[in-house]
């Protein structure tokens, strides 16, 4: 055979593999492409089943039509009345959630800077106490929580609320942001320290700004843990303190109605969805930097 027709065999080969490639390289794409629409399906449908049931007229909601055949906006008008107390518990869970995340970004800040830039004795004894703490079950808190709230006069009062809920959220802020710091260039400190900083400004003017991503991401978890927390406050909140999940749980759909129910369900979720769309590129860069080696 001559040299020109094996040349033009190896190229006929290479532009078959190449068809080859492209062909299971498609496959891939639409198997995939498929997996996503499945899994997103699977996830939306009973948040679509719910604004859908939020602005039907009550009788309609459980009617086969996949959207409504005439859209009302009574449901949420009736959601806010006075009697279901929806308006204050959105108040003091954005009260409860606000001064929760501060505290947790501030404390969770310092510790995880501490384990990631300091060796002492007993360092592998604090992560590992920070980590078991953040697998305790909120339940099993419930009855000492409620009998030492009552012993010092807690009972029925914000702080009631507050403590348990940093203690929750805490474990998990000291664990990310410590794998965060971790990864930081701590030549960038020592040159600032060199220049004439202390250590805090040094943290604060050198570290900090390149935490942004991480600090949000920590921070928008923590207030989402926190407004749907719902274990501790149907225990220790008083209607002077009532949280949304609570006024949520206590919408009874016989007597508001289906609709009214699904309508302050949204109205409930409405703020963590606006947070997420905002924050989305902070998350995206947050959870990612963390895979990274510094």
């Amino acid at each position: 055979m001559s040299q020109v027709a094996l040349e033009a065999e190896r190229l006929a080969r290479g532009r078959a593999r190449v068809r080859s490639r492209r062909r299971r390289s498609a496959a891939r794409g639409l198997r995939t492409g498929l997996q996503a629409v499945l899994i997103a399906g699977w996830c939306l449908l009973p948040v679509y089943w719910m604004v859908a049931a939020s602005v039907r007229d009550p009788g309609e909601v459980y009617a086969d039509t996949l959207w409504p055949r005439h859209i009302t906006l009574r449901n949420y008008v009736d959601a806010f009345a006075p009697v279901n107390s929806l308006l204050e518990g959105l108040a003091h869970s954005a009260a409860l959630a606000v001064l929760v995340t501060a505290v947790v970004l501030l404390l969770g800040a310092a510790a995880g800077y501490a384990l990631a830039r300091f060796r002492f004795p007993g360092h592998g004894v604090v992560i590992g106490v920070v980590l078991a703490a953040s697998m305790l079950p909120a339940a099993s808190l419930l009855t000492p929580l409620f009998a030492l709230f009552s012993t010092i006069g807690w009972a029925g009062t914000f702080q009631a609320l507050v403590v348990p809920d940093i203690a929750l959220a805490l474990p998990f802020a000291v664990v990310t942001l410590a794998v965060f710091f971790a990864r930081l260039p701590w030549e960038l400190e020592d040159a600032a320290l060199i220049d004439g900083c202390t250590r805090p400004q040094a943290v604060a003017r050198v570290l900090l700004p390149l935490m942004v991503p991480a600090i949000v991401t920590v921070g928008l978890l923590t207030f989402i843990l926190t407004w749907n927390e719902y274990v501790i406050a149907s225990v220790l909140s008083v209607e002077s303190t009532v949280t949304v999940t609570v006024v949520i749980a206590n919408f009874s759909a016989e007597l508001t109605g289906t609709a009214v129910t699904m309508a302050a369900g949204v109205i409930a979720a409405a703020p963590l969805v606006v947070l997420a769309l905002l924050f989305q590129r902070r998350i995206s860069a947050g959870l990612t930097a963390g895979s990274l080696t510094g």
